[in-house]
């Protein structure tokens, strides 16, 4: 089976436009910056990335290696901040506000008046500019005719970083909000913005928001959630949609879905990658992403016959079986494609739920002749999750889950007398009753080895308050049974011949889940539990083939020094407590050009204690330090989640520091009403 390769890629030399001002219709300006295609004199497509992570310091070295690269193949491109970040001018209120949505509209209509634009733009973003990019396919502005979304949803509440299966996500939902709540208290650049830099900075920091108060107050599937899903309203989206993810990546439902929902031309790509753009993956093997983007706006931007109306509805990575441990820096595997979907090839594998084993269903016999499982699951249970959010490092992928498998109830099939590939969304359903009205579940797939080892697959997270609807929750009635379906994160693995099939179930998974109101006994009763696994059977007929390598990064004016992540696990058995610390850094970089230099860091801490509800904490801290010369600003954020039976508690204090002195500080403490978590 062949399908084109990405098009010829040509060499233009390359002029940037280092700050550009895009005017607002209420006068706002928005920061740019600009590469064109220099011996170009006939207006070209463009090709827009619009995200609030500072274009001078924050992702500047990754943009040289995506729109440098564009402008060489002879398109202009452009990375604008956000209204409220880097140098541009404003407030940001919150992820994907309205106002966010429209000042793209307005970018659309300035470059559109270009004399370097055609008039004709795609769209490109990881995570969050994969979001906007179909937020904005959505509103249906006539300039934009293509989209690369990479890393993203079309659901804000289904798989983002606030909530998964209506249970709060405890890793996730702070940290992210205190790394926005120290972004947003960055300076402008003064060579950019001027003298005024100081008196907007002062003004920015204390305007900005705790997203998380916002998030904590719409704890279930409401009108807030509903903005900006395009889910909502697939239809609406006319341009050509691109979709990327990652099997280390949590959004990688989104591509499934998307490829149903859209009307307009939609294609799926899924690699072993985790939250990273396809040419910079970790775990390999990278590909030539930009080849894969050029095609892609090659025809749906110029109208060239590039191919890409031809490409497979879906090509994704099938990993092979590897010893755990083996593959961290690459999966092996090959590329499989599905030419249609719902694909005619792929089909439920069912096996049975019965007291500890996973049943072909003709052996299952009766479910009643079964004890039920009792699950007061250690609050602790889950250390050897790693994060919801992977970024390739490896103090953020899973480890061996053999110890947490140990606290939970497990379900383990006989060894497999073949490989047996699956590709789609395993569940699995199950007959459970509560002695309290709130109660969670967490189920995870792993592939057990000959050697014991646990391997974890996928994941799923159910708030039993949600069973029936994240829009309008209910209490469990106390020992009354529900059966309930548990949907797992889309993946793509090889069970190898030998190894076993395992389900795990806990009622609690910490630091994912955010615990319970107060303790509470899950009972999985045997009422005919059952896995459904989407078999898709190995065929070289849909193998596809292998994709290019990404092309060397040209040099750059920039120097960065990476600092790896760490990640510890400490535990207490006299106070029963754990503690999991993880730190994060985007290291330091320093602009050869101008003396521009950036050091951040991140650390997360999260405590509990093994029988104690009340004992979570989520602790995190930030320090974003910038400077150029005599010029030396320091933001540090320091935010805090504990809960109780009837609420949570948020506390933030922001510190701001010029010249190593401290110049602006502000705390803030926040009570909020649990709602059915």
């Amino acid at each position: 089976m062949h399908h084109p390769d990405p098009a010829p890629r040509p060499h233009h030399p390359v002029r940037v436009l280092r700050h550009v001002w895009i005017p607002m219709r209420d006068g706002v300006r928005l920061a740019a910056r600009v590469w064109l295609p220099e011996d170009v004199t006939e207006p070209q497509p463009a090709i827009l990335e619009y995200i609030p992570y500072r274009k001078n310091d924050g992702t500047a070295s990754r943009d040289v290696t995506l729109h440098g690269a564009f402008a060489r193949a002879g398109y202009a491109a452009l990375r604008v901040d956000c209204r409220g970040s880097g140098d541009s001018e404003g407030v940001m209120l919150d992820e994907y506000h309205q106002d966010e949505l429209d000042d793209a509209v307005d970018i659309l209509a300035w470059l559109e008046q270009q004399e370097w634009c055609d008039g004709n733009v795609a769209m490109i973003g990881k995570s969050w500019g994969g979001f906007n990019g179909l937020q904005v396919a959505a509103m249906n502005p006539p300039q934009l005719k293509a989209v690369v979304t990479v890393c993203s949803t079309d659901d804000r509440y289904h798989d983002d970083v606030h909530y998964q299966g209506g249970a709060v996500l405890a890793s996730e939902m702070l940290p992210w909000a205190a790394t926005m709540l120290c972004y947003n208290a960055r300076p402008q650049d003064p060579e950019v913005y001027g003298d005024a830099w100081r008196e907007e900075w002062f003004a920015r920091m204390a305007r900005t928001p705790s997203y998380l108060d916002t998030w904590l107050g719409h704890q279930r599937r409401d009108a807030y959630w509903r903005h900006g899903s395009v889910i909502e309203n697939p239809e609406a989206i006319t341009a050509a949609v691109l979709t990327v993810g990652g099997w280390a990546d949590p959004y990688r439902g989104a591509v499934r879905r998307l490829l149903g929902e859209l009307t307009s031309p939609a294609k799926g790509l899924i690699g072993p990658w985790a939250h990273t753009y396809p040419h910079q993956a970790e775990p390999g093997p990278a590909m030539d992403f930009i080849g894969e983007c050029l095609r892609w706006f090659g025809r749906y931007l110029r109208g060239d016959d590039t191919g890409a109306d031809r490409l497979p509805a879906l090509r994704a990575w099938m990993p092979d079986p590897a010893p755990f441990g083996s593959d961290s820096e690459e999966r092996p595997g090959r590329w499989v494609v599905e030419e249609e979907l719902p694909s005619p090839h792929i089909h439920a594998r069912e096996f049975a739920l019965r007291g500890t084993a996973a049943l072909p269903p003709e052996q299952a016999g009766a479910p009643g002749a079964q004890p039920a499982a009792q699950l007061r699951s250690p609050l602790a249970v889950g250390a050897a999750a790693g994060n919801v959010l992977q970024f390739g490092d490896l103090a953020g992928r899973p480890g061996d889950q053999s110890a947490d498998d140990g606290r939970s109830h497990t379900f383990t099939s006989a060894p497999l007398t073949e490989r047996l590939e699956i590709l789609g969304e395993p569940e699995v359903e199950l007959t459970v009753s509560a002695d309290r009205p709130r109660a969670q579940l967490a189920v995870r797939l792993c592939e057990v080895t000959p050697d014991g080892a646990s391997r974890l697959v996928t994941t799923g997270l159910l708030n039993l308050t949600h069973r029936d609807s994240h829009a309008e929750p209910q209490p469990l009635e106390p020992g009354r049974q529900y059966r309930v379906t548990v949907p797992l994160f889309l993946t793509g693995h090889a069970f190898a011949a030998g190894s076993r099939v395992r389900v795990s179930v806990s009622a609690s998974y910490w630091p994912w889940m955010w615990p319970s109101p107060e303790p509470v006994t899950v009972t999985v009763l045997p009422e005919g539990g059952t896995l459904r696994l989407p078999e898709r059977p190995a065929d070289p007929a849909r193998d596809g083939e292998p994709t290019a390598l990404p092309t060397p990064d040209p040099p750059a004016a920039l120097d960065v020094t990476e600092v790896p992540a760490t990640r510890t696990v400490r535990w207490d058995p006299v106070a029963r407590e754990q503690v999991v610390e993880m730190t994060f850094s985007d290291g330091t970089t320093v602009d050869l050009t101008d003396g521009l230099t950036r050091t951040e860091t991140e650390l997360n801490r999260f405590r509990i204690r093994e029988d104690d509800p009340a004992s979570p904490v989520v602790e995190c801290e930030r320090t974003d330090a910038i400077s150029r010369g005599g010029w030396d600003t320091e933001v540090r954020t320091y935010s805090r989640m504990t809960s109780t039976v009837d609420d949570f508690h948020v506390t933030n204090r922001l510190v701001a520091l010029e010249g190593g002195r401290e110049v602006f500080t502000r705390s803030w403490e926040t009570t909020i009403p649990r709602d059915e978590v």
